[in-house]
């Protein structure tokens, strides 16, 4: 694998570390800018709404430039956001500062998995996906408790800035482990860019994204709550059962990475499908601690876990250029915010195992979205929304010095 593959990982668990933050610190928060907790809520909001609305926006502006320099840019755009949340003297600089990190932050999951599938053959690249995707999954692992431990013992604006200087780091790596790529294949032509969304079959495959990510978050989002009111766990045990949640996500996606680019869309269907059964066995068996364990690891191991297939298909049905992917990673955002905010309306109406059966039902969605392309012929091409065969990845000559990693 790249040596490349593994440094954009870091920049990708900054970028999430910072995205969770604000989850783990909302009382000191709270306190600190002189707001309810409610209204700290709403940050986390801004900041999904802001990664979905405005990656894609400024991707289009960053994609004329070399892809290294672009990276370099978005870090540079992430730390003047995490820089003026952690100096933030009231409530509505850190709401700027959260649009301005959470659209740097989807700019920069476009940006890196295209240079992620331009370094990796072909037939590895479900694998390398899996490896940048475990950023993420990290980041929810390790970033969110180590943010919340360094808040509460030295202050949340002590949060902010170690997270700096974890992107700084990543920076600093990004320069010496990433090669030297020209812009982007098409990057510099917007219509060029924009000719791929006329093809309505990348829109289904967007939907099931949104589907497999809104199943997974109408739970995630009010996991703490289910285990404690209606489980009957300690507010002490929830974040042990998180970490082996974290942990799960980290495994299922070294596996989807290993089936995604040979089963690309049958993996999918068995996520949906164990994901329906997981959630709504969560939600029969919520009031039994054993059971809502295993169900609740069930949901780590199929749910975002399915980012390296998702990935792989929209590739395929579209291209691996950043705007594809920024796109992709605002549909995936779209999933947290339709599965959180629906979540709670479900929750005011039902009470506390409605997010489960929303999950349920949202998955069940998801797998109807799949059934174009199980109905197609087995090996049939990708097609571009022409309708020719889809062409392979240019890979841009790197620049002299730049030579890429070893292939794994």
């Amino acid at each position: 694998m790249p040596r490349a593959v593994y440094v954009l990982a870091v920049g990708i668990f900054a970028m999430v570390t910072s995205e969770f933050v604000v989850a783990g610190l909302m009382p000191q928060m709270a306190g600190g800018l002189g707001v309810g907790v409610p209204r700290i809520g709403y940050l986390i909001t801004a900041f999904a709404v802001a990664m979905a609305a405005g990656g894609p926006l400024l991707t289009v502006a960053v994609v004329r430039l070399r892809q290294k320099f672009a990276l370099m840019v978005l870090f540079g755009i992430f730390l003047a956001g995490n820089v003026l949340a952690a100096l933030a003297p009231d409530y509505g600089v850190m709401l700027v500062a959260r649009i301005v990190t959470g659209v740097a932050s989807q700019a920069f999951f476009g940006v890196a998995m295209s240079i992620c599938v331009q370094l990796t053959r072909p037939e590895v690249r479900g694998r390398a996906i899996a490896v940048l995707m475990n950023g993420l999954m990290l980041g929810t692992l390790l970033g969110l408790p180590l943010s919340t431990v360094v808040g509460e013992r030295f202050g949340w604006r002590v949060a902010f800035w170690v997270i700096s200087g974890i992107a700084v780091l990543a920076a600093l790596a990004t320069l010496a482990g990433v090669p030297r790529l020209g812009r982007a294949d098409g990057g510099g032509n917007i219509r060029e860019e924009l000719v791929v969304f006329r093809n309505p079959r990348l829109w289904l495959v967007f939907s099931t994204s949104t589907l497999i990510i809104g199943a997974t978050f109408s739970a995630f989002s009010y996991v703490n709550p289910i285990l404690t009111e209606v489980t009957g766990f300690s507010t002490g045990t929830v974040p042990l059962l998180l970490i082996g949640y974290g942990a799960a996500t980290v495994i299922g996606n070294t596996v989807v990475g290993r089936l995604a680019d040979r089963f690309t869309v049958g993996v999918q269907l068995a996520g949906l499908a164990l994901n329906f059964v997981f959630l709504a066995g969560f939600a029969l068996l919520a009031h039994l601690a054993v059971p809502a364990v295993v169900m609740l690891m069930g949901i780590g191991l199929v749910g975002v876990t399915m980012n390296p297939a998702m990935a792989t298909r929209v590739q395929r049905t579209g291209n691996a250029r950043p705007l594809v992917n920024t796109v992709h990673s605002s549909f995936i955002t779209l999933g947290v915010i339709v599965g959180s905010s629906v979540g709670g309306l479900a929750i005011d109406s039902f009470g506390l195992r409605a997010p489960l059966w929303l999950g349920a039902a949202l998955a069940a969605i998801g797998i109807a979205t799949l059934l174009p392309d199980l109905r197609r012929r087995p090996g049939a091409e990708p097609t571009t929304s022409a309708g020719a065969p889809a062409p392979p990845v240019q890979v841009p000559a790197a620049e002299p010095k730049g030579a890429c990693a070893a292939r794994s």
